[in-house]
């Protein structure tokens, strides 16, 4: 881990005084939200609503608006501002709070997997940048190759795999509404049913069914008896495209956590990433 490069989390007290001072509105911040690798915080207003601040994009917000349509609960951006060449958000605070491995059973799995299915189709009259999965080329602060070469010969393995799919995979394109980063950390539960949907900063229009893969590669760890609906579901995408997704997720999941975390991570992470290259 030591000497690689790492995304710095997030400075809520920085931001909020920077906020107040171009924008003219104050937040209080009551302190950072759980979970999440970068990192976001609970801030109130004045008039005592409570919601979320975080570092994104704002062309999130029509996203979310068509995903709120369709029937999936996330939350609306209430202030969208450049402070300091970044771009910050704060949103709509929703109820519930993020599950733990305990309460994530095959149940939950079945909402994800439902609510998923209503975003597909949802951007097909939009335009669309090119999705790279960064098989072959290291990826923009994520998907970094380096680390997994130089970390140990499992893992330099698992990347000359990984380079392997890039080279036998064609360019995958969708008409989906995906967000990227699809997994229980990234959902808020209430009394068993799920009310809200949150991290979406690197949504954007592909292949519904990366999200799935994405959810199956969590949960092979998070909670693998929650496993079994997700396994279900991929199992009836294309095997190729399948595979493309799958390394995606090895590449971008232990890089993270040989420059942010320790060799115990790297190990469960190999462990799962290792499952599903045979």
């Amino acid at each position: 881990m030591s000497g690689w490069p790492r995304t710095a989390r997030l400075d809520a007290a920085a931001l909020t005084r920077r906020i107040a001072e171009i924008t003219g509105r104050r937040l209080e911040v009551e302190g950072p939200c759980p979970g999440g690798e970068v990192g976001a915080a609970y801030v109130r207003w004045p008039d005592g609503r409570r919601s979320v601040l975080s570092e994104g994009h704002s062309r999130t917000g029509p996203l979310l608006d068509r995903a709120r349509a369709a029937g999936v609960p996330t939350a609306r951006q209430e202030l969208a501002a450049h402070i300091d060449g970044r771009r910050v958000i704060v949103q709509q605070r929703l109820p519930g709070a993020t599950p733990t491995p305990a309460t994530t059973g095959p149940a939950l799995t079945a909402q994800m997997i439902d609510l998923n299915t209503r975003l597909r189709g949802l951007l097909a009259a939009t335009a669309a940048a090119p999705v790279d999965l960064y098989l072959t080329a290291e990826g923009p602060g994520f998907c970094r190759h380096e680390p997994l070469r130089r970390h140990s010969r499992r893992t330099a393995r698992l990347l000359d795999w990984i380079h392997e799919v890039g080279a036998d995979t064609p360019p995958i394109s969708g008409d989906d509404l995906v967000h990227f980063d699809y997994h229980p950390f990234n959902v808020l539960v209430e009394r068993g049913r799920i009310t809200g949907v949150v991290d979406w900063d690197g949504a954007g229009r592909y292949d519904g069914r990366f999200d799935l893969v994405t959810l199956l590669f969590h949960l092979r760890r998070w909670n693998p008896g929650a496993a079994g609906p997700a396994a279900d579901a991929v199992a009836a995408v294309p095997a190729g495209r399948a595979r493309a997704f799958w390394a995606h997720m090895c590449l971008r999941q232990i890089d993270w956590s040989i420059r942010h975390h320790g060799p115990a991570d790297v190990d469960a992470w190999l462990t799962v990433a290792e499952a599903g290259t045979t």
